[in-house]
């Protein structure tokens, strides 16, 4: 039994220090199955998604659903401690006696006690290691102690910065493509008389910030948990617009707006399977024809109309089809895994941009006076 219960505490100790290495340290993504940290987003993610859709509704859900990624990070660390203090105290405990308390041979719950406070360097003296062996390993959970504590300093920062440098470009995204952000708003916003070279530019910067998420959240997938500061943005959301807009121009542009979206559209779509792989979200169909023929149709009669030449035009319906067909079963399992709303092609009706919303002195007067104005509408 003390046998099975030294093997278990070695186990436990080597399956944490793997598991915080890959997911702390090891710059690349892991797709093996059996790992603590999946185990614990895959049961923790789940529970605080149902508990949120069934205590709340609307704007109030998504707020409460916004505090898991936060939230799961001291969780998990917290996790990745009390498995670690597990396989300590077995260990202290297998050989039975090496430690002492002042009433004898220290049982399991005090070998368990005595694990914690090493572990946290409390060092409080009521319980003392007896053999070489128990002072080994004290000195060995003392070092790690220190160690998981600069792991946590060190891990918070580098999670912090990825999340801004995503946010910084999602917000940017708010008055070129709209909120929430459409191909066909972001298409809109940049057609005109110097159309290729904004186009170029705006696909240029879209096709870095895809290689950025890429490799940010393969790194650090916790940070798919992370969501926008508004309700109507998010890095699915972002990602599914440039890809959309990739895609018609793809098909309609011509010379380096074309070479530009193929190289943006192969990035997007890189990071979007990737992503999917790694939290083994399989690709689904979308319930619903995200580009209907009506909407392919107003699309087009609306760029014509603002100066857009598009080179296939209605022509390249069917090419445009099947290259959907090789990004949107992705978005659609990133949306039901994270409850991310992906955004349409086109609005049915013109929304305010966010910035657009702030409330000015004469918005803030007319709301302590009780009443309504221009801003109060409700959006996505």
């Amino acid at each position: 039994m003390r046998t099975l219960a030294a093997l278990a505490g070695i186990a436990l100790i080597i399956v944490v220090l793997v598991d915080a290495f890959e997911t702390v340290v090891l710059p690349r993504r892991v797709t093996r199955r059996l790992r603590l940290v999946r185990l614990f987003y895959r049961v923790t993610w789940p529970v605080w998604r149902s508990a949120v859709r069934s205590l709340f509704s609307g704007k109030r859900q998504e707020n409460y659903l916004s505090y898991f990624g936060p939230l799961s990070l001291p969780a998990l660390l917290v996790f990745w401690a009390l498995v670690l203090i597990t396989g300590f105290g077995l260990l202290y405990w297998a050989p039975g006696g090496a430690l002492k308390t002042p009433e004898g041979v220290a049982s399991l719950g005090a070998c368990l006690y005595f694990s914690g406070t090493t572990f946290f360097t409390l060092g409080l003296g009521d319980i003392s290691p007896h053999t070489s062996f128990a002072r080994f390993v004290i000195v060995l959970e003392s070092g790690m102690g220190f160690a998981f504590l600069a792991l946590v300093i060190s891990y918070l920062p580098a999670l912090n910065a990825s999340f801004s440098r995503r946010e910084v470009n999602i917000s940017l995204l708010d008055a070129r493509a709209g909120s929430p952000p459409t191909a066909a708003e972001m298409l809109r916003r940049h057609a005109g008389h110097s159309a290729e070279e904004s186009l170029i530019q705006l696909m240029h910067g879209w096709e870095r910030w895809s290689a950025e998420l890429f490799e940010s959240h393969l790194s650090y997938p916790v940070l798919v948990y992370f969501r926008s500061q508004h309700d109507n943005q998010s890095w699915l959301a972002a990602l599914t617009a440039i890809l959309d807009a990739s895609a018609f121009l793809m098909i309609n542009g011509k010379g380096a707006v074309l070479r530009q979206a193929q190289l943006t559209f192969a990035m997007a779509r890189h990071a979007i399977v990737d992503l999917a792989l790694v939290l083994h979200a399989a690709p689904q169909r979308p319930p619903a024809d995200r580009l209907p023929g009506e909407t392919a149709a107003a699309l087009h009669v609306m760029l014509a109309g603002e100066g857009m030449d598009l080179r296939k035009g209605h022509e390249g319906a069917d090419e445009l089809t099947e290259l959907r067909k090789t990004y949107e079963p992705y978005l659609q399992a990133l949306s039901l895994r994270l409850r991310l709303s992906l955004p349409p092609w086109m609005l049915a009706r013109s929304q305010r941009d966010n910035w657009q919303l702030s409330i000015t002195a004469g918005d803030a007067g007319s709301r302590r006076a009780g009443r309504p104005t221009d801003h109060d509408e409700e959006h996505f």
